[in-house]
This record gives structure tokens, sequence and C-alpha cells, in this order.
């Protein structure tokens, strides 16, 4: 019997430095709000770390220290909240612009704290000009930080049946469209502009494409629905990315296409459109034609392949065990790598391969022990995920 034969996996050499400076993530922001019980906030730059051992040091002083000591029974750690309203800032803007960094910095508080901000919203915001301001203030903040525009669009969708304000000019959900208007009118200059222009573009797409899927309008019988004119621009803002076939725009339209394109093909079969099959020819004739980048054409074929698979969905009548290669596109996402004798790797999906001989029970033993088997059993090694058969 011939002996296994191991591959050894390359040892790679970190380039990382322990005295690298600090690291922002982009759209970050170092302008932090300090809240001291009795005061109003306070906004200073403070590194992250300083803060961080601030806290640390606080909360440990006063709840063992002067707890064990008998000064203090009980204590609350200092935590920011917005249950008290907008009591210690001195202008709507402030008070929203707060509350949208702390949305982004945590936007798991949302379920908890947008009830009581939609309430102090609905004592603060009473003319045309405040409500402007806060759609104006939600928009920015949308579409300057990418992190945002899921929580951007839900906060939207929140407030536009919780605000009793309803002015001439309309109402919130009316003047937001009004402004989403006035970036789309420029879709065309924007998509072929300087660096600055198309990124801040981009953000704008992807936040309309947010808004699609997450703005609801409810009917007079009740019934929930999408707005069909966002559903229409959509359309068009893909018009605009593929007649500019630069790398960020198709980049862009990809992230789009990903995040609605099951959605808007649904909506547009309803309809009898064939709005999604011209798309996809539209992305082929980028593939052959476009001077694009090798790595910008093959997102766009796999993003044609996504959608050739029904958008990776799987229908709800299929169960695990019941699920095939043939009616589940996913079937084979979590098999490991496994390579020939000759270096060449392949999966269960390519035809011609002994997978017949590697029954589930085999894997799972060979995975879990991380183990050379014998040679008849077409494996020849295994290292670091990877299964080498003969």
């Amino acid at each position: 019997m011939a002996k296994p034969q191991v591959v050894v996996a390359p040892v790679l050499m970190s380039k990382l430095s322990a005295n690298a400076p600090e690291f922002y993530p982009s759209g970050y922001s170092s302008n932090y709000t300090a809240f001291i019980p009795g005061m109003p906030p306070l906004f200073f730059q403070i590194s992250p770390v300083v803060l961080f051992c601030s806290i640390c040091f606080y909360d440990y002083f006063f709840t063992f220290c002067l707890g064990h000591c008998g000064g203090i029974s009980s204590f609350q750690p200092l935590q920011e909240s917005y249950e008290d309203g907008c009591e210690d800032y001195p202008t709507l803007s402030e008070y929203v612009q707060d509350f949208l960094n702390h949305l982004t910095e945590q936007p798991g508080s949302f379920e908890t704290e947008i009830e009581q901000f939609a309430e102090t919203l609905n004592g603060w915001v009473t003319t045309d000009d405040a409500l402007q301001e806060l759609v104006e203030l939600i928009y920015q903040q949308a579409t300057s930080i990418l992190n945002f525009s899921y929580m951007g669009a839900r906060l939207c969708n929140y407030l536009s049946h919780h605000l009793t304000i309803s002015p001439q000019s309309g109402n919130f959900r009316q003047l937001l469209l009004q402004r989403c208007r006035t970036e789309y009118e420029v879709k065309d200059q924007a998509a072929k502009g300087d660096d600055v222009t198309r990124k801040r573009f981009h953000a704008f797409v992807l936040f309309l494409g947010e808004l699609y899927l997450n703005l609801e309008i409810k009917g007079t019988n009740g019934q929930v629905t999408r707005a069909d004119i966002l559903q229409v621009g959509l359309r068009e803002l893909l018009n605009a990315l593929f007649s500019n076939p630069m790398d960020d725009n198709l980049i862009c339209a990809v992230k789009l296409l990903k995040l609605t394109g099951s959605v808007l093909e649904d909506a547009w079969k309803e309809k009898g459109k064939t709005d999604m099959e011209e798309i996809i020819q539209r992305i082929e004739n980028v593939v052959l034609d476009a001077n694009c980048s090798r790595e910008v054409k093959q997102m766009l074929l796999k993003l044609v392949e996504l959608r050739s698979s029904n958008w990776g969905r799987v229908h709800a009548t299929s169960t695990y065990r019941e699920a095939t290669p043939e009616n589940d596109p996913n079937y084979f996402m979590n098999e490991p790598t496994f390579y020939t004798s000759d270096g060449v790797p392949f999966t269960a999906a390519d035809p011609g391969r002994p997978f017949h001989r590697l029954c589930p029970q085999f894997l799972g033993n060979l995975v879990n022990s991380r183990k050379p088997y014998p040679h008849q059993c077409g494996v020849v090694a295994f290292c670091s995920g990877h299964i080498v058969l003969r």
C-alpha cells in the first residue's frame, strides 16, 4: 500500500504591526457624546481607548468601591438613554442627529427606543420647516453612512406611520419621496460624474433599494403594498448605471440587484413585464463589450447565475430531506473542497468523480479527525479543511 501523501499548507507571514496607527471604519465619527447625570450632553474629541477605559473605571469605582463601603446602596451603570425626551437638547437637529448616531452605533436599540423617539418628535415637529429638517437629517445619515441605509429605511417606514403632523406641503413619506426625487432627477449626470459624485450617487441608489423593501404603504382596505414609484425609479437607476459601465457603477448595480432583484422580478412578473430579462441581457452585453475589469465581469456573471437559480430561493414545499441538486441551488454550498491527485479542485457538483465511495458518515469522521485515510477509500490526505482524492 502506498504511503499517504500529506499536503502541507504554506506558511504565511503576517504584515500586521503592533505599532500601526488606529484604524477607523469609513464613515466613523470620533465625536463622542458624554452623558453626565444632571448635565446637558457634552461633545468633545476623545480616543475610543480612553473612552472605554474611563467607562470601565467609572463602572468599577461606583459599583464596587463605593458600594462595598456603604456609600451607595444600589447603583445602575451609566447608560445612554432617550427616555427623558429632548429636554437637554437646545435644537431639534441636535436631538435627531444624536439619536441617528446612536442607532448607527447600536442598531439593536431600535426596537426599544423608536416608540419614545417618535412620541418626542410628535411634540416637537409641529411646523413644515421642522418636518423638512427631519427628513433631510435622516436622508443625509442614510446616504453618507452606508451601514445606516437599512436602518434608515426602517426608521423612515416607522415615522411615516407614527408622525401625526401632516401639513399642506406633504406628510413625512411624501416629503421623503420628494427629497429622493431631487437626487433621482440628476442620475444621468451623477453616473458619469467624478469619483466623489458617483460615490454619493451609489449611496443614494442603495438607500432607495432599502426604501423599496422596507417602506410600507397601507391601502384603504388595510392591505400593505410597496411604493410602485420606487420600483420604476430603481429600473431607471439601473439603466443609468449600465449606460456608464465603469467598475464602481457596475458594482453598485450588482449590489442593488442582489438586494432587490428577487422582489423586483416577482413584481414585474405579476404585471406581465419582462424587465428582468432585459436587465440580464444588458448584463451579458456588458460582459462581452464593456472595458470593465475582469473581477467586475466575474461579479456580473455570478449575478446572472444567481438569478438563474431563482435568486437562491428554494420552494417552501421542499423540506431539508427532500432537497436534491435539481431543486435546491444551494445543495452543494456546504460541501468541503476536494482535490484530485493532480491538485485540481472539484466539488460534488462535478460529474465523473468518485463521490459514491464517500458516504456522509465517512466524510463526517474525516472532518472531525483531520487524519489521512487509506488510499483505497479514495482519500490521499486531509489538511486545513481540504480533501485530496486519488
